[in-house]
Order: C-alpha cells, then structure tokens, then sequence
C-alpha cells in the first residue's frame, strides 16, 4: 500500500485533539444567502423548546441553517454547541458511540454508551446538534426521548426530512430560498467559478427563470452554477427546461419539489463525461471522507485508470460533486448525502455496488494493516488521525466482513487488528462490540479467531471485565499452543497483565517474562513488546525492586526515543516519575509526569492520563502545595468514573493516591480538604490537565480566571528513597 508520510511532529498531526469547551460548528461553503426570516424563528423556537426539528427535503439547506442559527447562538449554552454528523453512521447500534465521540466522552468501562451519555449530559448546559436524523429515525427519536428526560440542561436541535414525532418537538419546516435570495445566491456561487460574474440587465431574466425552474433549491442552484464556465445562463435555462418537458410528459408546468432536484442533479449527471459519471457513481461506496489514494485504489479499473482519478476527482471537485476539507490526517474528500444517495442508485443500475464494496473494504483492511505496523513508528500521531478519519469506512468495512459467513474471517482479522484504535485512541467500548460480534460469528480460519481472542483478552482487562478477559485469554492459548500460533505469546503477556491489575505481582512477574522471552525468540520489536517491559516493571516496583525497575524503564524510554514510539514511552515515564519521587528530586518527577500526561491526552488514554494525575498529586503535596494536590486529586475522581473500578480495584496502583490523601488531610485538615476534593471534581478533563500541568509558580486564573486552590500550606513529607512510607504504606 502506498503511502505519503507528513511529518509526524507538525502539530496539525494530533491524533483526537482534545475537544474545546464550545464545540466549533463546521462553516459551510460559500457565504450564507438570505433566510432572514428562517435564522429569527429558529432561535425564538430554541428559546420556547427543547427540542426543535429542521425539516425538509433534500439539498434545501437544511444543514447550512442549522450550523449557522447554533453558532449563532453558542453563548447561549454554558457548555456551548455540539454537532453531530449521522448521514456517515451505517448501524443504529452506533448512534451512541458517534455522540459519545462527538461530545469528547472518552469511556473504558462496559457500561452501555446510553448510560456513559446520560451521565455525561446529565449537568450540562448544553445544544447538541444532530445532523441527519432520518437515517434511523425511530432509534434517534428513542434516543433523543431518553437524554431530554435525563439531562434537564439539554437542547437538541435535530435536521432531517422528517420530524423527529416527540412530544414537546418543535418544527421548523424549510422551504426554498426566495426569489431574491434564490437569484442572489445564484449569483454568488457563479462568481466562484466565474470571477466578477454579475447577470447584464438581458441575463436577469434568464437568472430569474433558472432560479424559478429550480424551485430555489441551493443544491440545485449551485449545481446549475458550476455549469457556467462552459454554457450562458440561457443555455442552462435551455438545457433543463428540456428535461423538465421530459419529465412532466411534454406540459408545461411545476414538477413537485423533490422531483426537480432529482432532475436537477440528474442533467448535472448527464452533462458529466462517462469518467465522471462513473467516479460519481463509485465514490458512493465510501461511507465517510476518503483520499485520493483510496479512490485511486477502490475506482479505478480498464474504465477508468489509476492515472486519470486525480484529474476527475479535480472534474468533480469543481462541479461540486464532492467537497474538499483540511484534517489532522491531510487532504480528505467527502460526498453530500443527497448527491451519494443518486451515486448509489447508479451504481446499482451499473450492477457493480458489490464489486464495488468488496474493493473498498480490501482497501480499508489494507489500511488497517498499514496502520497496526506504522503505530511503532515516528508516524504513530499520524496513524492515530488516519484511523479517526478513515473510522466511517473502517466500520462499513466491518459491517460488509460480518454480512457473510464466508468472509467472517476477514471480520475477525479486521477487528483484531484495530486494537492500536481501540486501546490506543480511547474506543474501547466500540472496539468490545466489534470483536464480540465477529468471534460470535464462527471459527473457520484458526489464525484470525486467535487474533480477535487475544485482542478481546486486552480490551475487557482495560474495561475491568476480568471473567471475559480471563476466559478470552486462557481460550487463545490453549487453542495458540496446539496449533503452534505466535497468538499464545500475546495471550500470555495479557494473563501477565491480568495479574499485575489482581495485585498478583509475583504471576504478573512470572508470565510477563515468560512472554518477553518468547517475543526475542520471534524477534518481535514493537510497542506489545515494550508494554510488556513497562508492565514487568510495574511488577517489580510492587515488589519493592524499584532500580530493576528502573533499568528496564530507561530502555523502554531509549527504545521509544529511536522509533519515535509516543504512546508506550508515556508509562514508562510515570514508572521513572515514581522512581524520581522516591529519591526526593520532585522537579524530575514533575518533568517526566507533565511529558507523560501531554501524551495521554494527545492519545485519548485515559488511563495513562488519570494515573499521571493521581501521581503528580503526590508530587504536587511533596512540593508544600497540598490544597492544589486536594484539588487534583478531585480532578481525578471523575476521570475514574470513566476507566472504571477507581485505581484498577488495586492496593499497589492505588497507593500514591492513598498516601497523598493521608498527607493533604493532615496538613489541611479533614472539612478544607474535602472543599479542595469538591472543587476538583468540578474541573472539566481540560482543565484538570491544565492544573496538572501548572508548575509551582503558575498555579492562578486556571480555571475561567479564577485563583487556585489557594495558598502552599506547610510542607509535609515523608523521607523518601523506598516505595514505602514510614507507616509501611506501599506507595508505587
């Protein structure tokens, strides 16, 4: 598979960037033309209700009103403007796993994603915006029902063709753009591709009958536009007045408003060259933004070369066929909704959409597998965006693998593989669905099956579901052993795992170097492979072994610095950070956390992230601050209730915690200390960071401007230099 690698450390190549307090909505191309009268009641229906609907067929702006009326009105909401994009959701078994990422909710436990909602909107004051209803209206009319009771804070502003039918739903039905606006959006989107286009005093009628001939539908409007570099305004008025006649049976007349969209985009289709009409009708496929390499590989075929896709992406790109948009990942291309919905009838007319789909899930395996090697590499920030940008096709994919018994195999090789995004990017819950749903589906191809196992195994440790995990991962390596598999290595550094989390440090010990063994007699190099060592650490700092600890910690560190390893580094830094709490030196320890916690929020690792703060805690009441240790140990309280059982259910991790809390108690005193726990609690993920990251001299106006915690209090340590406290308190 080829591929163009950017510079994985330009900071335009985050993986997941944090998502703002206010959710910044999408500007839609072009300017915004009229519906004066439309933007004023839609604001005064978002004050009277909490629900409000924008109806009304396709390509009439829909969309466009929506982002425009809630940016408008972003002040309105505390917690500012969410949008929801559903025209790319395949499953309504989704629907909360795409809010849930909309809304920057990360969640590794095995509650069910309506429930992490309901807790997470369940205080806030907020406008969620969801774009595309009709896709599943029951499920999202079920959906929005459940979240409105729960979340009394909460607005919904839906888009769709059709209402949503709750009760207390407000409905805003919208029709076409006026005359005048009709013609003067028109008139703009023309100046696009013919720069100072202004209709002369002949051409105004012409306009005005385009504008009317079209119903004053924008996406017919613009279609028509994009027509101008090649014909007059007269010609297109000639040219669809002619298939109108057609269509209406040779009387004069109006067609009914969905019909002349159709016919609309339909003569756009017939003005196309056959190269264009067959890409239009291909990129159907791609349920979600798509590059060119992509189109090159899943389009392209005798009809249509490899080397003539960039210049007719270029063809539909102009006539507004497609759009262009800027991501984390690069250059993505996307389709309208209601301009695939037609690319996939033809495409269905060709008799091709099977091909068709088979080719675009080979491409996004192919992808996936790309992405699985990259991950341990200096690219890993570029892979993580990749996968975000490429998870609508990744899971149209999935779905085509999981259709067939035949191809069931490939779903479970697909699933597995994806751990680097499950794990590694904060989609655990999504990733458990997956697997679950691919393992339950057969076990014809042994390699496959033994993949998802272990992969499993790793997620439902991660989740706190130790029976699932336990009976994945002993299940993979009986059935690994037999058939000689390298799976029974990956399913016994997992038992490693599982018992380093049950406080069993000694097994942990045992099993993790049994596995680590077994990697370098497969000459394994990669990031299992240094969490294990990190892991094996972990279990020897439990056993009170810090400097064993330490050396394979510092080589795990050099190891990630040569490959450009980000996300693995990022525990073996908190590993150091203990050991350099130990030995008294705090400003180390701070420096190894700050890099640590940076590189979980960059990944979505919310463990990573909530055992860095817990730490830095400690480091922060050993520095004489401990009512802003209080304050970040409230901060860390929430960010548990999303990983799951608090400090993994376990003595050993959740030591530093334990010891940090006796010490903040005694110097502030119970009562000012539970204030400071209350105060953190309050904090959002981004703020709680910002605090963990403040050093000693910058601790104000954190948080909307308001001071810290408050003043250093007497300083009171413990010697250090031993995991364990004078009262014999494991602290690591």
């Amino acid at each position: 598979m080829r591929r163009t690698h950017r510079d994985s450390s330009s900071s335009d190549a985050h993986p997941h960037p944090a998502p703002a307090v206010r959710g910044a909505l999408p500007a839609g191309p072009g300017r915004f033309v009229g519906r004066a009268g439309e933007l004023a009641e839609l604001t005064r229906l978002l004050g009277a209700s909490r629900l409000v609907t924008i109806s009304g067929a396709g390509g009439v702006g829909k969309s466009r009103l929506a982002a425009e009326g809630a940016s408008a009105l972003q002040n309105r909401y505390a917690d500012g403007v969410r949008p929801v994009g559903l025209t790319a959701v395949g499953d309504p078994g989704l629907l909360e796993h795409s809010l849930a990422e909309a809304l920057g909710i990360i969640d590794r436990t095995t509650r069910p994603p309506r429930e992490v909602l309901l807790g997470h909107l369940a205080r806030r004051d907020l406008l969620l915006v969801l774009d595309g209803v009709e896709q599943f209206s029951d499920a999202c009319a079920a959906l929005v029902r459940e979240l409105l009771r729960g979340a009394p804070g909460l607005r919904v502003l839906a888009v769709g063709r059709t209402p949503l039918r709750i009760e207390g739903e407000a409905v805003l039905s919208l029709g076409p753009l006026t005359e005048a606006d009709a013609v003067e959006f028109f008139c703009d989107r023309a100046a696009v591709v013919v720069p100072g286009f202004r209709p002369a005093e002949d051409d105004r009628a012409a306009v005005r009958e385009l504008c009317l001939r079209l119903d004053g539908i924008p996406l017919a409007l613009e279609l028509a536009a994009r027509r101008l570099p090649a014909l007059s305004v007269e010609q297109v008025v000639e040219r669809l007045d002619e298939r109108f006649r057609l269509l209406a049976g040779g009387e004069q007349g109006s067609l009914p408003r969905h019909r002349t969209l159709r016919t609309a985009i339909g003569w756009s289709h017939e003005l196309c060259t056959p190269e264009e009409r067959l890409l239009w009708a291909r990129l159907s496929v791609f349920a979600g933004p798509f590059d060119l390499e992509a189109v090159e590989y899943v389009c392209s075929g005798p009809d249509l070369p490899a080397d003539r896709v960039p210049d007719v992406v270029a063809e539909l790109l102009a006539l507004s066929v497609i759009t262009r948009e800027e991501t984390p990942a690069g250059v993505r291309y996307r389709m309208p909704g209601t301009l695939r919905a037609c690319g996939e009838e033809w495409l269905g007319a060709l008799g091709d959409a099977r091909r068709m789909r088979k080719r675009h899930r080979d491409w996004y395996v192919g992808l996936a597998t790309w992405c699985e090697l990259d991950w341990f590499s200096p690219r890993q920030t570029e892979v993580a965006a990749c996968a975000e940008s490429a998870l609508p096709n990744l899971r149209a994919a999935l779905e085509l693998c999981l259709e067939s018994e035949e191809d069931t195999h490939l779903g479970q090789y697909l699933a597995g593989t994806l751990w680097f995004c499950w794990v590694g990017c904060g989609r655990l819950a999504e990733g458990r669905r997956w697997l679950d749903r691919a393992l339950a589906q057969g076990d014809e191809h042994e390699e496959a099956r033994l993949r998802a196992l272990w992969v499993l195994g790793h997620v439902a440790i991660l989740q706190g579901d130790t029976e699932t995990a336990a009976g994945a991962l002993r299940t993979c390596r009986e059935e690994a052993v037999r058939a000689d598999s390298p799976a029974a290595v990956y399913a016994v550094h997992r038992m490693g795992t599982l018992a380093l989390l049950a406080d069993e440090s000694p097994r942990a010990e045992e099993l993790l170097r049994t596995a680590l063994d077994s990697y370098r007699e497969l000459g394994e190099l990669n990031g299992h492979v240094l969490m294990g060592q990190v892991e094996l650490a972990m279990a020897l700092v439990f056993q009170d072994r810090l400097p064993e600890a330490v050396v394979l910690c510092e080589e795990v560190r050099e190891i990630c610095g040569e490959h450009g390893e980000l996300w693995t580094r990022a525990y073996a830094l908190y590993v150091l950070a203990y050991a350099a709490w130990t030995d008294d030196s705090q400003g180390t320890a701070r420096e190894l956390l700050a890099e640590a916690i940076a590189i979980s929020r960059r990944f979505h690792d919310l463990l990573g992230l909530v055992l860095a703060i817990e730490l830095m805690a400690l480091v922060t009441a050993d520095e004489g601050d401990p009512a802003e240790a209080a304050v970040l140990q409230g901060a860390a309280a929430p960010l548990w209730d999303g990983v799951g059982p608090p400090l993994l259910g376990s003595r050993h991790f959740g030591a530093p915690s334990a010891l940090c809390r006796r010490k903040a108690r005694e110097a502030l005193g119970p009562w000012r200390y539970e204030v400071l726990v209350r105060e953190g609690r309050g904090l959002s993920p981004e703020a709680a960071v910002r605090r963990a990251l403040a050093g000693p001299d910058s601790r104000t106006g954190l948080e909307d401007g308001r001071p810290a915690a408050g003043p250093a209090l007497s300083q009171t340590r413990e010697p250090a230099g031993s995991p364990t406290g004078k009262d014999g308190e494991t602290a690591g």
